[in-house]
């Protein structure tokens, strides 16, 4: 039988997570045992891309065998939409949630929709992304960076945006490129941040560009890629980095006004098919393993043991911008409305 690059990949990835399973904390050996009782556990992601998402995954059932992630990877917006009309029709489908947008997580905790369960390895996170929610309802998995980025065979160097603002001159008319805030939370985050620090003329003068607007903070690298579009903004650090690996002729430009941080947690609904897996799952995404799947493909490290991608700097040596929890829980929906209105999609 013939194995393909990419399993062998795969397979070499998994091996440092493999061979410490065998070693685990007491708390994840419980759970361990118990969840391979029953198998598997679905993950509803909307905050890692569906290569980073999978890549998680594997790593996930490499350091616990016996129980399989299945991924259902879509923008935050999806995956809430899809989690709920699971509830809306009494089906128990997902196991654990994840998603970028904040409200999600007050809306379902004030329903009482979700598990109570603090994970164990949550104490060792950076400080300030701990105890998410004090009452333990869900908890830190993600912070994702997103800044802008150029296409260097379209836009020089010289001519690339320095700011935020200057994404709104009318040189860059039709080289734009974005997500939408009504698919993607990130994006609905990005849009209260600028609304916050520049008010709606930023996006009623961002218009007038007749940007190219996709669905995910993903699309506009794809874009970029193509080389369709030849800014982009918002777009994760990330997958940016990853594309920019993999010979992509782009660059990444962090803004002067500072780098987007959203930092966004996971949750178990409470009536997760698979209880026990979920919470192993919860303690996977907050303990340094996590950090360290991600890492080769140049993914955001929650946890101070992980260092971060060579070619990417340090989370210390960036401006970070992002807006209050209560800020973003009231605006989101605010911003996605004013959106439909000013772009008409």
């Amino acid at each position: 039988m013939l194995i393909s690059r990419r399993t062998i990949a795969a397979l070499a990835a998994a091996l440092p997570f493999a061979a410490r399973a065998q070693d685990l904390p007491a708390h994840e050996r419980t759970l361990h045992e118990a969840a391979r009782r029953e198998g598997e556990l679905t993950w509803y992601s909307g905050q890692y891309s569906a290569e980073h998402s999978e890549t998680v995954g594997r790593a996930f059932t490499a350091r616990f065998p016996g129980v399989r992630c299945n991924v259902v990877r879509s923008t935050s917006q999806v995956a809430f939409q899809r989690l709920s009309q699971d509830m809306r029709a009494g089906a128990a489908q997902c196991d654990v949630f994840s998603s970028t947008d904040f409200g999600h997580y007050s809306l379902l905790k004030r329903e009482n929709r979700l598990l109570q369960y603090r994970p164990e390895n949550d104490a060792g996170l950076f400080p300030d992304l701990r105890r998410a929610d004090p009452d333990g309802y869900y908890h830190t998995s993600f912070m994702g960076l997103y800044l802008m980025a150029h296409n260097t065979r379209r836009v020089p160097e010289a001519d690339a945006p320095k700011k935020w603002t200057d994404a709104l001159d009318p040189k860059y008319r039709n080289q734009i490129a974005v997500g939408h805030p009504g698919f993607s939370g990130a994006i609905g985050i990005w849009a209260v941040q600028m609304r916050k620090m520049y008010g709606w003329d930023y996006f009623t003068r961002l218009e007038r560009n007749r940007p190219m607007i996709g669905r995910s903070s993903l699309d506009p690298v794809t874009a970029l890629n193509a080389g369709e579009r030849g800014i982009g903004l918002a777009v994760p650090s990330s997958s940016t980095s990853l594309s920019i690996s993999r010979g992509n002729p782009l660059k990444l430009i962090y803004p002067e006004e500072g780098v987007l941080a959203t930092i966004s947690p996971s949750a178990i609904p409470r009536n997760a098919p698979h209880p026990n897996a979920a919470k192993l799952f919860m303690e996977f995404t907050t303990s340094r393993y996590l950090s360290d799947a991600i890492r080769p493909m140049f993914g955001d490290p929650i946890h101070p043991d992980t260092a971060p991608a060579e070619g990417m700097r340090a989370v210390s040596e960036i401006r970070l911008i992002s807006p209050t929890q209560a800020e973003a829980e009231s605006g989101v929906p605010e911003v996605r409305e004013l959106w439909r209105d000013t772009f008409g999609v």
